[in-house]
């Protein structure tokens, strides 16, 4: 059974009934699903959980979901925590969400938020993407029998942007940015009665990301760490693993201590960071000249700025803007180093902890999380040019 008690504005505290799929409040703020937290205490525990499947859905009474016949699978596993031997001495772990499908965390979000539209009796969505979520959104939908249509800048990820379109969504180029992308998707609604899951214009791709948050607290055994750096754009991971760190605490099964939560974005595009360090609680002005290839950060201005920057705040974490270049030569020396191939976006989470040990602001002994969101084989990689001839005299000595 769900534990959903009503849908909440984020801005004035407003409740509403979930009868229905509702996109934003009547104060144009995102929802936020709140659950009868007592009745859910009582109707699992901690020896239940640990007998389920090892899969995203054994927080089913942390989701809206109706039931488990309402669920839209493509086999969705815990993730494992990766730790930096050789780079952070095993004191800093990667939690990998490259191994979700379609390769990236999108598919958390996506999962409940597409099992829910089909429940609702939705036909058809649209969305915004700079790539892995129109990735996951297609192939959901594809899943579920719905129609999916996704728009994305021109100089997204070519092998995203391709995904979207074999995965069986109308697939559409824009030039311009992601919020461009989504002025398209807003404007069409009413004309095309598509749905638009743009981050946060809905409620429930926030309760799929916060299963980050609750399979991260399992795996450390109930007991959450010092700091998570996470890869910020729409922020909504980072405000459903806070919310999970609420529920979790609400209902008795953490203790008072929570994690520092850091956005980490691109020095290129940083409009979360440049707004927390001004000290102000949303963003005033959308970034302008975004031109970093950090693709999943790339986000002007933020829908869910007021939540992610009260994250922040909340939490005594900060924002932490990192070096494109930097970014591209940490991603390959992981690579070498640990063999663990980090996105651009998880590489970007490696510097910014390596940079604010540096700062001061963490501890290197710090038990830290860097979130890598997607599989590395999304990205770009370098050519490689040496060659060995087989028909001609092979020199060894170059081996040794």
């Amino acid at each position: 059974m769900s534990f959903i008690s009503h849908l909440e504005c984020s801005a004035t505290g407003a409740t509403y009934d979930h009868d229905r799929f509702r996109s934003v409040s009547d104060a144009n703020a995102p929802f936020l699903v709140r659950y009868d937290l007592d009745a859910l205490k009582g109707g699992v525990s901690k020896d239940m959980l640990a007998a389920r499947a090892p899969d995203m859905w054994r927080y089913l009474e942390w989701l809206p979901i109706p039931g488990p016949d309402a669920i839209v699978s493509l086999g969705e596993p815990m993730t494992p925590l990766l730790p930096l031997n050789r780079l952070a001495e095993g004191r800093v772990f990667v939690k990998d969400e490259g191994r979700m499908p379609t390769g990236s965390f999108k598919a958390r979000g996506l999962a409940v938020a597409v099992s829910m539209a089909r429940s609702f009796g939705v036909t058809h969505i649209a969305m915004p993407t700079a790539g892995n979520a129109g990735a996951a959104l297609a192939a959901y939908c594809s899943r579920a029998g719905l129609r999916s249509t996704v728009f994305c800048p021109d100089d997204a990820p070519e092998t995203t942007i391709r995904e979207i379109a074999f995965h069986g969504a109308d697939t559409y180029r824009v030039n311009g940015l992601i919020n461009h992308c989504g002025e398209i998707v807003a404007a069409g609604t009413e004309q095309v009665g598509w749905l638009d899951l743009s981050t946060l214009k809905e409620p429930y791709r926030i309760e799929g990301k916060k299963t980050m948050g609750l399979e991260l607290a399992e795996q450390l055994g109930w007991e959450l760490p010092d700091v998570i750096f996470y890869p910020t754009g729409g922020g909504t991971g980072l405000i459903g693993m806070w919310k999970a760190f609420e529920e979790l605490a609400a209902i008795g099964w953490t203790g008072d201590k929570r994690p520092r939560m850091v956005a980490v974005q691109s020095t290129r595009c940083g409009p979360l960071v440049k707004a927390f360090d001004e000290g102000h609680d949303e963003v005033k002005e959308p970034w302008e000249n975004v031109e970093t290839l950090i693709h999943g950060v790339r986000v002007p201005k933020p829908f869910g700025d007021r939540l992610c920057l009260k994250v922040l705040r909340e939490s005594g974490g900060f924002g932490s803007m990192v070096d494109d270049d930097e970014t591209v030569e940490a991603r390959a020396m992981i690579a070498r180093e640990e063999g663990i191939h980090l996105s651009i976006e998880g590489a970007a989470c490696f510097v910014a902890w390596r940079q604010e040990v540096r700062s001061g602001r963490i501890k290197a002994e710090d038990h830290a999380i860097l979130f890598n969101c997607a599989s590395g084989l999304k990205a770009d990689l370098p050519p490689v040019e040496t060659r060995i001839d087989r028909t001609r005299p092979i020199d060894y000595s170059r081996f040794l």
